[in-house]
């Protein structure tokens, strides 16, 4: 199998998610401190950047996941922002032992 410019990029940004998560998981507290302070802006504005290309149209669709005439004619999100709604309060609950940011207050 050939190796792509894709798969290099594809492989190097899950190994560096992987490696972010290990860190994360297992580091000191200055290792998560680290983390919270430097690497965590950077994958806000990555998430960030990632959905404002799925920004909605005038009609509620998001123009990057519009494909061709067969698409969903109903304003509804798209899996780009599904996906980070149900990583982000969903899954985040369940694995962080209730800890979510959402009950600091």
């Amino acid at each position: 199998m050939a190796v792509t410019v894709f798969s290099q990029l594809d492989k190097s940004l899950h190994s560096h998610l992987a490696t972010l998560t290990e860190l994360a998981q297992r580091g000191d507290d200055q290792t998560a401190l680290v983390l919270a302070r430097v690497e965590l802006p950077r994958v806000v504005a990555v998430v960030k950047a990632l959905l404002d290309e799925h920004q909605p149209d005038e009609h509620g669709r998001c123009a990057t996941c519009k494909r061709g005439w067969f698409t969903r004619r109903m304003p509804a999100p798209c899996r780009a922002y599904l996906s980070a709604q149900l990583i982000l309060t969903v899954v985040g609950q369940e694995t962080s032992h209730g800890k979510h940011l959402r009950s600091v207050g």
